[in-house]
């Protein structure tokens, strides 16, 4: 039974619907394992064990029935403390919001349930998810899979734990400059971030309402589709292949710049690998793309600040400064900036998407860096700064231009190799995602 904490989301499904697997005993073995484990408390801020164990019952009848709801009736995931749960405390990271309850679940979660998912509680993230790093002092900071010296990336550092460690199937997280991706890239799995509005928001304490999408955290391309669907209330995509050999494009304005070298060794293999398998890749410069970089602080920050500067003000000391220092810092954005930096985005993304439009992907390595130190990153506040802004840098393209986005683990550990796709054809990525995870599977 050890093994399913192992087992991709989607075989834990099908062993549910062949009947060699049970949802209470699948749930059991999950608990067990969070309970014992030592890094508990560090990847899980709060166990949901009496509605799991609730859920799973349920999900055990149906399946006796024949009556599953989906593909993931009775499959237990974790969902980062951001979503809303009813009756269970959801803090985003944050002192400034210590015992807030909430009545409903968020609208993800609530589909999730009624597709028959098993909610096994909240993890930690960066303090209101704002950190590539996932280094949170101000309530836990969750370990790194491969290190235990270093970070494991963030914002969603805790639903990327409970995968890596063997503690959920999957993990459900957020992504606002990169927060699904890193901390997939860095525990070697696989994240999916989708297009802005793909996935509902009601529920979830925002960070960047402009930026904030919804995505999972898991161990393969048809467990983030299934889970997709899982949390739209839809069916998910036929993954099988697309008409011919990949075309695909590396970016290298910007997300080549300075990537230290075993990113960029397992970036390369990864696209050598790919090229192997029929890939046909193109080098291609996007000059313009420097200004909506130029532009992304005050974008991030003022919508931020705007959302949480009167808890801020409130009780600023109860932050992480290094966090304070970030978001405080959209105070001073002014509404003709803001809306002049959205005006020049939008006609970004149009030529964007006209420079990208002939290609299935664009690809490039998910991070620049490996994880910092997280010794350092507390006494060293200009290595925090330099290393936050290189993990998400290359990540923040697809927030930045609004594209589906996915990480693949490249087999050198804690590097990924990430694939942007179209804006709204988050499907047709996770096809193409899905033959790109075979090829590098080989």
């Amino acid at each position: 039974m050890d093994d399913w904490r192992w087992m991709t989301a989607t075989a834990l499904g099908q062993g549910i619907a062949d009947g060699s697997i049970d949802p209470v005993a699948l749930t059991e073995v999950f608990l067990t394992a969070i309970d014992t484990h030592e890094h508990r408390d560090r990847i899980y801020a709060r166990v949901t064990a009496d509605r799991a164990r609730a859920e799973a019952l349920a999900a055990s009848h149906r399946a006796k029935a024949g009556l599953r709801r989906s593909p993931l009736d009775g499959v237990p995931v974790s969902w980062k403390d951001l979503f809303d749960t009813a009756g269970v405390a959801t803090e985003a990271g944050t002192r400034l919001m210590a015992g807030r309850i909430p009545d409903t679940d968020a609208e993800v979660l609530r589909n999730a349930t009624a597709a028959g998912l098993v909610c096994l509680g909240k993890t930690h993230l960066s303090e209101i998810a704002f950190s590539g790093l996932g280094l949170n002092p101000m309530t836990a900071t969750s370990p790194n899979v491969n290190d235990p010296d270093v970070v494991p990336g963030g914002s969603s550092s805790g639903a990327a734990a409970s995968v890596a460690f063997g503690l959920a199937a999957a993990g459900i997280g957020s992504d606002t400059g990169g927060s699904v991706r890193i901390p997939s890239a860095w525990n070697d799995i696989t994240g999916f971030k989708t297009t802005h509005g793909r996935l509902s928001l009601a529920g979830s304490v925002p960070l960047c309402g402009t930026f904030d999408t919804v995505g999972p955290l898991c161990r393969s391309v048809g467990d983030a589709a299934l889970l997709t669907a899982a949390m739209a209330g839809t069916k998910a995509p036929d993954l099988r292949g697309t008409d011919g050999p990949l075309r695909l494009a590396i970016l290298d304005t910007i997300t080549m710049d300075d990537v230290r070298e075993q990113p960029l060794a397992g970036f390369t293999d990864a696209a050598n690998r790919l090229r192997d398998a029929g890939a046909d890749i193109t080098h291609i410069a996007l000059p313009d793309l420097a200004q909506a970089f130029a532009a992304s602080a005050a974008l991030y920050t003022a919508d931020s600040w705007a959302w949480w500067r009167d808890r801020i003000e409130a009780n600023p000391t109860a932050m992480f400064p290094q966090i304070y220092a970030r978001i405080s810092a959209g105070r001073d954005i002014g509404a003709a900036d803001y809306i002049a930096a959205w005006s020049m985005l939008r006609d970004l993304r149009k030529a964007y998407a006209a420079a990208t439009a002939s290609f299935d992907a664009v690809i490039m390595p998910t991070a620049a860096i490996m994880p910092p130190n997280v010794d350092r990153l507390l006494t060293d506040d200009d290595y925090y700064k330099t290393e936050n802004l290189l993990a998400l840098r290359n990540t923040r393209v697809a927030n930045l231009m609004d594209l589906p986005a996915v990480s693949l683990p490249t087999g050198t550990p804690s590097c990924g190799i990430m694939l942007c796709g179209h804006t709204g054809q988050d499907d047709r990525l996770l096809r193409v995602a899905a033959q790109a995870e075979a090829a590098l599977q080989r």
